[in-house]
């Protein structure tokens, strides 16, 4: 580890503790209905498209009907991009004759995008048409991000209303974060990124011929549009195979800076959000910390596990030690443009929010390094989290904590003056299981079947390592993966797409559950009995209760993987 590194980091933290409550105050005006600077250009588009759609945008909608609403528009959008996907080879801007996609492969593929996973079991640049991606799977990136941005605005309705019926309109919802958040925004960034260097184009490959006389395909193609939308949305599914490892899509650091910038920013934004909505803005600032603090800690581990190197590498007498003529550590995997420091950050970012953005291969990490970001998505992605369900996710937690809470004491929890009573706890209790079921059950069969048998490259915890990471990346929406398992087949690709559906409806509908429920409940004035939510002790409660659950439910596995392979590597075992 350098001070350099460090700097780095505590660059980025800065950047994002500075950027949240900016992004709080537009992201509460547009969700209220509240004028913002973009009202007068975009106002009257809103209400087209509401006129268009014969929709009422002051008819509020039931639990029930948000919910409906939701699934609904997310099954229209599955067999669309399916069609896209499967008839791509007839259809234009398709100038290297791709052809369609097989079945299994597009439904992998538009589960994936539609759940906002955007895991990828094939080479972008090799398998989709220049429609596909910009129609197709840049249209997606836009929705299905809107749509968790829209349900946790839902649930947020939920605990700031009282004695009310409904919880909002998604229409609405997700027109207003689709036109006046991700838009404005996708289309200044897209912009720097051509003036860095990203190609945003529609010519056909490249061939060129290299110094040593060797024959090379240069990809083309929309890249700047799809790459901002794939990190602001926490989409991460890359127009090239290496993802942000790419050139085309990462040229350099100011870029490699931005893009985690743009995973982290509407994460932050909305813990402020959270508080502005329930009148009181150190709620917000208190979840804030909470995900700081785990952020922060997977980070110092990632990165200390990567700087320290392979004691086997050491024990042939090779110098791991950072210096100014060679970075040290374990370079592996990474690219040199960016190191160790951005490589670890990178890792873990990607994977406290739900993007699964790359800029360097997990696979190649050392065993503790590669376990961060497997244990960040196996905690809900709730440190700042995917474009909404990082916050819905730390609330059911938040919720969680104070039934313990009140247990401890005697009294009926209550979180932002609403009581948490059972109907409440069983929703949470089904949505934070509904993850395990699937990560740990998808990983067990594919454990005891020839075909998830297959998939592994690596023999021994490694390979077991890159089965579990896979099913846990699917449920949990984030979409990376350790690159050493094939996931083109038949037996991955519908096993993953069910734990992709799994890990985002199963969720989802408790939530709405919960937030229908706590919008139709009074607020009870807090009394001396009541258990303050936005200090210290809560915050200190409340990572308790994350790291408590997620050590009980996944301890084992994990020891079984990544955990003995550490104590293999240090020990000078080979599998």
């Amino acid at each position: 580890m350098t001070l350099n590194g460090w700097l780095q980091i505590a660059l980025f933290a800065a950047i994002i503790i500075a950027i949240a409550k900016p992004l709080g105050w537009y992201l509460e005006a547009t969700f209220t209905g509240r004028r913002t600077f973009f009202s007068p250009v975009l106002r009257p588009i809103e209400r087209g498209l509401y006129r268009a759609a014969g929709i009422d945008e002051r008819e509020e909608q039931h639990w029930l009907t948000y919910a409906a609403a939701m699934l609904a528009f997310s099954l229209a959008g599955f067999l669309v991009l399916y069609a896209l996907m499967r008839l791509q080879g007839v259809l234009p801007f398709n100038p290297q004759a791709l052809p369609g996609l097989s079945p299994h492969l597009a439904f992998n593929t538009a589960v994936s995008f539609v759940t906002n996973t955007n895991w990828q079991s094939y080479v972008p640049e090799t398998t989709m048409s220049y429609l596909t991606q910009m129609a197709g799977l840049t249209v997606y990136n836009f929705v299905s991000a809107a749509t968790g941005i829209a349900l946790a605005v839902a649930f947020i309705r939920g605990f700031a209303r009282r004695s009310a019926q409904s919880i909002g309109n998604f229409w609405v919802d997700l027109t207003r974060c689709t036109l006046y958040v991700l838009l404005p925004i996708s289309v200044v960034v897209g912009l720097f990124f051509v003036w860095q260097g990203v190609p945003q184009n529609l010519h056909a490959y490249v061939n060129a011929v290299t110094m040593e006389g060797v024959k090379q395909t240069i990809a083309q193609g929309p890249v700047a549009s799809q790459e901002v939308i794939k990190m602001l949305g926490t989409n991460g599914g890359g127009f090239f195979n290496a993802n942000s490892a790419h050139p085309y899509e990462n040229p350099n650091a100011l870029t490699n800076l931005v893009q985690m910038i743009l995973i982290f920013s509407l994460g932050a934004g909305l813990t402020n959000m959270f508080g502005r909505m329930v009148g009181d803005q150190r709620q917000g600032w208190a979840i804030f910390a909470v995900m700081g603090l785990l952020f922060l800690a997977g980070t110092t581990t990632a990165y200390w596990a990567e700087s320290t190197g392979n004691p086997q590498i050491a024990a042939l007498h090779i110098d791991q030690t950072s210096s100014a003529l060679q970075s040290g550590g374990n370079m592996e995997g990474k690219e040199v443009r960016f190191g160790i420091a951005n490589s670890a950050l990178f890792a873990t970012v990607t994977t406290d929010a739900s993007c699964g953005a790359v800029n360097g291969m997990h696979d190649s990490f050392t065993p503790l390094g590669g376990m961060v970001p497997m244990v960040n998505i196996m905690l809900g992605e709730i440190i700042f989290g995917g474009v909404g369900s990082g916050l819905y996710g730390m609330l059911l937690f938040a919720i969680l904590a104070v039934f313990i809470a009140g247990l401890m004491v005697g009294r009926t929890p209550e979180y932002l003056g609403k009581k948490i009573e059972a109907k409440e706890v069983k929703m949470a209790m089904l949505a934070i299981l509904c993850l395990p079921l699937s990560i740990l059950g998808f990983t067990a069969l594919a454990l005891v079947l020839p075909a998830g048998l297959a998939g592994p490259l690596n023999a021994g915890p490694h390979g077991f390592s890159e089965i579990l990471y896979a099913y846990t990346s699917a449920t949990g929406n984030n979409g990376s993966a350790f690159a050493g398992l094939t996931a083109n087949t038949l037996f991955y690709n519908t096993t993953l797409g069910i734990a992709m559906f799994a890990g985002r409806f199963l969720m989802i509908v408790p939530v709405l559950a919960v937030a229908g429920s706590l919008a139709a409940k009074k607020i009870v004035p807090p009394s001396a009995g009541t258990f303050p939510t936005d200090g210290g002790l809560f915050v200190g409660l409340l990572i308790g209760v994350i790291l408590i659950v997620g050590g009980l439910t996944f301890f084992p596995a994990l020891a079984l993987g990544p955990i003995v392979e550490h104590l293999a590597m240090t020990a000078g075992t080979t599998f």
